[in-house]
């Protein structure tokens, strides 16, 4: 930076040097991976992670929130500007992803590998059953399936950023033939028993990967991304009808579609 022809330097020298910014977090939560279907795997649970940013005043910042991904169908990506892009979840034909969605017989059995979190679990070719693999969380793998068990869902992580304790990115349980079906955890739908039975999808804003097999297959849960900022700093501008809502001196921003915020 040159000096003004003084030689002191003025607080609009200081400012255009070093523009105003001021601390914000976030957690950025991406689309559950969609169920495989017949005997399939769960589909991982679109991958979820936290950590603060420096915003600086009068700059829009970009929220993307990444959809649930249908039937066999990979989850959308999420992110916070260029801060953090997180990826979804793979789907329950052991495809990779954020977190990787679960093996099944049909495709050598093999869980999907995540590439930003946990794998998704194996499945088994086994007579009469074939269960499906678990998907991966973003905070552990999904379960390998086992005769007469599919695979649970991996774990997902906790946030606190709302006010309340909440699990995100947790993976889909798998599905099978005459078995037990495998369970979802943080968010993950369950897995059917039968090849025309009923489970559950990912739990929606939380990321959860959809429940594997049978013949109504089942779609991951939406994303999310969050932001608290001190409410002395909220500047109230966003666009895309965030929830907005408070905790303590902090002012929380919940994206569930794409949007964005103003510092």
């Amino acid at each position: 930076m040159a000096l003004p022809q003084s030689g002191q330097i003025s607080m609009s020298d200081l400012d255009s040097e070093y523009p105003p910014q001021y601390t914000v977090s976030y957690l950025v939560v991406a689309g559950g991976g969609g169920g495989g279907s017949v005997n399939a795997g769960g589909g991982g649970g679109g991958y979820a992670s936290s950590g603060t940013a420096s915003l600086q005043l009068g700059t829009s910042y970009t929220a993307t929130v990444g959809a649930g991904g249908a039937p066999d169908t990979n989850g959308g990506d999420s992110s916070f500007d260029s801060f953090r892009t997180n990826y979804g979840g793979g789907n329950g034909h052991g495809a990779a992803g954020g977190n990787g969605g679960g093996g099944w017989c049909g495709g050598g059995n093999t869980g999907g590998t995540g590439s930003q979190g946990y794998n998704g679990g194996n499945g088994a070719c086994i007579c009469c059953q074939n269960p499906g693999g678990g998907g991966g969380g973003s905070g552990g793998n999904g379960v390998n399936a086992v005769s007469g068990k599919a695979g649970d869902g991996g774990s997902g992580i906790s946030s606190s950023i709302t006010g309340s304790s909440i699990t995100y990115g947790g993976g889909g349980g798998g599905g099978g033939h005459q078995c037990t079906r495998g369970y979802g955890t943080d968010g993950g739908g369950n897995g059917s028993t039968t090849n025309s039975g009923a489970g559950t999808a990912g739990a929606t804003n939380r990321g959860g990967g959809g429940g594997g097999g049978g013949g109504t297959v089942y779609s991951g849960g939406s994303g999310v991304v969050i932001l608290s900022v001190l409410t002395a700093n909220y500047s109230g501008t966003t666009t895309g009808s965030p929830t907005v809502t408070t905790n303590g001196s902090y002012t929380v921003i919940k994206f569930t579609s794409s949007g964005s915020y103003t510092a």
